[in-house]
């Protein structure tokens, strides 16, 4: 028995209310993928010319309708919507309802994984870029309000918190963070005092060295070079760690057992940094003040004693404690950007690495703007 093939589609068009603001498609035959093409152009070119108030799309002669079909319709639906139309499917066959409740709405809502990559104009890469600056900057903002409160939260009930992920974060961050952390800051104070020695030589001022060496790191290189490094070491780790579990859709499971992702993911963390941080700060001074140390006594000429003595009269205390403040709000946003970045993950492996560069970028962003506003802010408190 030779089989008969369905009927091509087939249109009607009405246009009815007040001015000819209604059109109604009565579509007929067989809406499939081979058909799609002309049907589209057909459509479109008709709502180009009504421009109507209200569309309506009556299905009751469609005989056949493939899931290719359903997504044109659908694809109609948000054209009309998009050009402030009023949109309704009428008369759906049962098979045709079927094959349209088959489509999951959301997913089709939902943005590629990977976006398609286009050719843009700078001024487009530009607005393009503000505008996700803009948005990024808004995430932010929540997301340490949020950490704020869950902070807050976990002072007012220490119990709540997992006082072993506590220790366990700050071992990872601060103990085997150290070595590195004590050698670069011995190579920044013996490069330091080094280079300033060649220019106070020539004046006769080499017992400035120390004092010069010992404001310079204290106030300034030492906060943001332990933050820079915190940054590259742990915040990295942080985002990679929260990201692969947003993967691993453990996050969820989290959630789905009762537990705040917040309290239990990102306390522990932040809470870590923010005691160890100010800690690799004061290594990082005593490190560097050594290294100026080895300077002073090899190339200067000085006794080790001449050097500490200059070194201690020239810091006060309150040189010392804005610089642990400035530490410990570094590692608030060191920790809190990381988390944040891992929480934002969306794929697969390519996005966490994504989270994992971008967390360590916008840290080192934000710890060169607070550094910053915390200059001027002292230089205008006189501290």
């Amino acid at each position: 028995m030779k089989n008969i093939a369905a009927p091509p589609f087939s249109y009607s068009l009405k246009i009815t209310g007040d001015k000819g603001k209604e059109v109604v498609f009565s579509l007929g035959g067989r809406i499939a993928l081979e058909d799609l093409r002309a049907l589209n152009a057909e459509v479109r070119a008709r709502l180009q010319e009504m421009v109507p108030a209200r569309l309506i799309v009556d299905l009751a002669q469609v005989e056949y309708l493939d899931s290719a079909g359903a997504l044109e319709l659908l694809g109609l639906k948000r054209e009309a919507r998009s050009r402030s139309m009023d949109f309704q499917l009428v008369h759906l066959p049962e098979t045709a309802q079927g094959i349209m409740e088959l489509l999951d709405r959301d997913d089709l809502n939902t943005p590629p994984l990977i976006a398609d990559r286009d050719e843009s104009h700078l001024v487009e890469e530009l607005g393009e870029g503000a505008r996700r600056f803009a948005g990024d900057l808004g995430q932010v903002t929540t997301f340490l309000g949020e950490l704020l409160r869950a902070l807050a939260y976990a002072l007012t009930h220490p119990r709540s918190v997992r006082w072993g992920d506590v220790a366990s974060y700050m071992r990872r961050a601060g103990m085997e963070g150290l070595p590195i952390v004590s050698l670069i800051s011995f190579l920044l104070g013996l490069i330091l005092a080094f280079m300033s020695s060649l220019q106070l030589r020539q004046f006769g001022a080499n017992v400035y060295v120390a004092p010069l060496l010992a404001i310079a790191v204290v106030k300034e290189l030492g906060p943001i070079m332990t933050a820079i490094l915190v940054a590259g070491r742990s915040g990295s780790a942080f985002a990679a760690e929260i990201g692969t579990m947003k993967v691993n859709e453990e996050v969820d499971a989290l959630t789905t057992m009762g537990f705040d992702p917040m309290r239990f993911l990102a306390v522990p963390k932040v809470l870590a940094a923010m005691v160890v941080v100010p800690l690799l700060t004061i290594y990082a001074d005593i490190f560097a003040i050594a290294g100026g140390l080895v300077v002073g006594v090899l190339g200067l000429d000085l006794t080790a004693y001449t050097y500490l003595k200059d070194t201690q009269a020239s810091l006060k205390l309150m040189d010392i404690i804005p610089s642990l403040i400035k530490s410990g709000v570094f590692a608030l946003l060191i920790a809190g950007i990381g988390c944040q970045r891992g929480f934002m993950v969306r794929g697969g492996a390519e996005a966490v690495g994504t989270a994992t560069t971008s967390a360590v970028v916008a840290a080192l962003f934000l710890i060169i703007v607070t550094d910053s506003a915390f200059a001027l802010a002292f230089h205008y408190l006189g501290i």
